[in-house]
């Protein structure tokens, strides 16, 4: 059975690298990046942050790109800044499937280490620590969450494969 692997958390936390490690560790899986399917949009487009974004239909194709993986048989590995309402959608959506929901933290000078290793087109700057203390006040449940400050990206990896604390119910 193909399992669903939700990764989330701020910006330069290392979502897309643990994702892409992820992925690779298992047998027949795909890598959805999810800020690759919001840009998508060229006309119009509008910050995810600000009022008038195109998330519904953001969901929408990630939604209906998700399942048909799983129903291939394909894991996936599926990352994108998460909240607590979208955390519902992929339960109501997903429920013949096993999902892992993992929220990815570090502390705040490591955020920042991270954030400037990144391209420059791709830097958020004060952006990643608004996202930080916005995920840490949003209280996920404390067995979703990895602190990667002092982590390897193969011990975080060995974590998500081997832990059932992250499972959503």
């Amino acid at each position: 059975m193909s399992n669903l692997y939700i990764i989330t958390g701020p910006a330069g936390v290392g979502k897309s690298t643990i994702s892409k490690e992820l992925a690779k560790s298992k047998r027949k899986s795909v890598l959805i990046e999810g800020d690759d399917i919001y840009h998508q949009i060229i006309g119009g487009y509008i910050s995810p942050w600000k009022e008038g974004n195109h998330l519904k239909i953001f969901w929408r194709v990630c939604i209906e790109t998700i399942e048909i993986y799983l129903d291939e048989g394909y894991d996936v590995i599926f990352n994108y800044i998460i909240n607590k309402d979208d955390i519902i959608k992929i339960q109501q959506n997903f429920k013949k499937y096993l999902v892992k929901f993992i929220v990815l933290l570090a502390d705040e000078n490591t955020l920042i280490i991270r954030d400037k290793e990144r391209p420059l087109d791709c830097q958020m700057n004060e952006r990643c620590l608004i996202l930080l203390n916005s995920f840490k006040s949003t209280n996920f449940n404390k067995n979703n969450i990895i602190d990667t400050s002092n982590l390897t990206v193969k011990e975080i990896v060995s974590i998500i494969n081997t832990s059932n604390k992250f499972i959503l119910k």
